[in-house]
């Protein structure tokens, strides 16, 4: 369980100084538009929370609980249901308890297992935050029973350079920031970046690649994204950027390998030009690096 401390402070985190998040007052359409491309196009909650059936997500359970197992040194756990089930999944929860959860890895029992990454969420505007929770709240109620799950000792709360604190709404003017924020949200450099003693090195190796992926299609490995001409991205047009982050394609139009093909096909072909220009235009800021 978290301290006192620790619990004020994910909770004013989640609440963000923001009453009106708090109070759980009925959401505009408006605002489930943003929160549902939120999840679809760019977050990918049913990666996690949605079980998969033969020919994609089982969206007559959505979100009530993902298919895989996330395994680390200290947990063993899968995506619980955050349909709006009362019982089974989060309908009880308030605004405030659910915020905390996506933000700031608090969830009723304590801290969240790493596979939950906050982290990365951290970034989300006030506005944005709020729209999230109100596209949850539109799931429909799956009973499921809870996942099996262990979690060993307290758990790290890990975190993002540049996505410690919630952005600002006017920082989305900026095409450099925006990109920033749509690569965080979309954990680009979770799966891109290299690893030093087995933990991401966003520092020394931010977009080298290099991460293993076993998946049931087989073993994959995360590319290089920096600028390096040959073992990067440097040499790509924006075009066949564009076609591998939407598409799933290489620069051969091969297709590529899952986790990549999954998510680009399932969301990020959901993206809008302007987050897709956004991303890119950030993405040619990554140093070059030669390998992992």
């Amino acid at each position: 369980m978290l301290s006192n401390s620790a619990l004020a402070w994910a909770r004013s985190l989640a609440c963000r100084a923001l009453l009106p998040l708090c109070l759980a007052a009925p959401a505009a359409a408006a605002d489930i538009d943003r929160g549902r491309y939120l999840v679809e196009a760019l977050t990918a909650c049913d990666n996690c929370h949605t079980p998969r059936g033969p020919d994609g997500y089982r969206l007559d359970k959505r979100f009530s609980g993902g298919s895989q197992t996330f395994n680390g040194e200290t947990y063993s756990v899968r995506g619980p249901n955050i349909s709006s089930d009362a019982a089974t999944g989060i309908g009880s929860w308030s605004d405030e308890r659910l915020t905390a959860a996506i933000v700031a890895g608090v969830g009723p029992e304590g801290r969240l297992a790493p596979a939950m990454p906050s982290e990365y969420y951290r970034i989300l505007t006030a506005r944005d935050i709020e729209a999230v929770v109100a596209f949850l709240r539109t799931s429909a109620p799956v009973e499921s029973a809870r996942p099996a799950q262990r979690r060993d000792g307290e758990q790290k709360a890990d975190t993002f350079p540049g996505a410690e604190a919630p952005f600002e709404e006017s920082a989305l003017d900026d095409p450099l920031r925006r990109g920033f924020y749509v690569a965080t949200l979309a954990r680009c450099m979770e799966c891109h970046s290299g690893e030093t003693n087995g933990a991401l090195d966003h520092k020394e190796k931010l977009g080298a690649g290099g991460k293993l992926f076993r998946t049931p299609a087989g073993t994959a490995v995360g590319a290089n994204i920096t600028q390096h001409p040959t073992a990067g991205i440097g040499a790509w047009s924006d075009e066949e950027i564009k076609a591998a982050i939407v598409a799933g394609v290489g620069r051969d139009a091969k297709p590529l390998k899952p986790t990549m093909a999954n998510l680009s096909k399932a969301h990020f072909s959901k993206m809008t030009p302007r987050d897709l220009d956004a991303l890119i235009l950030w993405l040619r800021t990554i140093p070059p690096r030669a390998g992992p």
